[in-house]
């Protein structure tokens, strides 16, 4: 069956939808031995030769889900130029190649979605998906409670400073937004308390952009939900999901609206 390039890309999980649009516009992909750069074009990966870069793309034989434990002092990339363990270092087992969902920064920890299942992570990424993630945060000092209903009712952000390497659709991304509502709920008290927040957003640092935009540093951040999915094994370790899981998280993925 015929579908568009950048799904097909997408689906083999080598690269987001909106990427692979790039890799399309940029030459990349060729189909049959011809370069294509029509982001409309359609294809057939069952029957089509079809490369992106030097690579042939080939649907993988079987979709593989995971729920890693992300450690602190781990990037979410598949590679680092600067050399760090990436979460690639801890999947070495799998029979498969698969991919974060997202991403927890490097100084964070928690529950990471792995996968080689492209179609799915697109929807999950993208910003209608509206997938509830929530967290343990603990803050230095105690915010005010006027200071708790700023960020549950939504704050505007400061814009995060693009790199130089960055794409234009970077830049565009670090104008200053307006976070949608937080569910915020003390979790332990203290000088320095934890609190447990939930977002239905996945933007750059967030929640510590949050808590500084009310003046509190984040000290330290455990992601423990992803949709209908809890955080259950040990830092470091992984399970598979279970097939009714696996139909959870689909379930929990927001319907995008059509365009008018």
């Amino acid at each position: 069956m015929q579908e568009r390039l950048q799904k097909i890309i997408a689906a083999a999980g080598i690269a987001s939808r909106r990427h692979a649009e790039e890799l399309i516009k940029g030459g990349l992909v060729s189909v049959n031995g011809q370069t294509v750069t029509e982001l409309g074009t359609k294809a057939d990966p069952e029957v089509d030769h079809i490369k992106v870069g030097n690579k042939v793309l080939k649907r993988p034989d079987r979709h593989v889900y995971l729920l890693l434990h992300k450690p602190k002092g781990y990037v979410t990339t598949a590679s680092d130029p600067e050399g760090r363990p990436t979460v690639m270092d801890l999947v070495r087992g799998v029979n498969a190649r698969v991919y974060p969902v997202g991403r927890l920064d490097y100084a964070s920890e928690g529950l990471l979605l792995m996968t080689n299942d492209g179609e799915l992570t697109q929807k999950l990424t993208h910003a209608s998906s509206h997938v509830a993630k929530t967290y343990l945060v603990k803050v230095s000092g105690v915010p005010t409670d006027e200071n708790l209903k700023r960020l549950r009712q939504g704050v505007v952000l400061q814009a995060v400073k693009p790199k130089a390497t960055d794409r234009p659709t970077a830049r565009r991304s670090a104008e200053r937004v307006r976070t949608a509502p937080a569910k915020i709920q003390m979790f332990k008290e203290g000088d320095n308390p934890w609190y447990e927040v939930t977002i239905i957003e996945g933007r750059n640092r967030q929640i510590r952009r949050m808590f500084e935009e009310i003046g509190h540093h984040v000290e330290k951040i455990k992601r423990v939900k992803y949709g209908p999915l809890q955080l259950d094994v040990e830092s470091g370790k992984y399970r598979s999901l279970s097939d009714a899981e696996i139909a959870k998280l689909r379930a929990a993925i927001r319907p995008r609206r059509a365009a008018s």
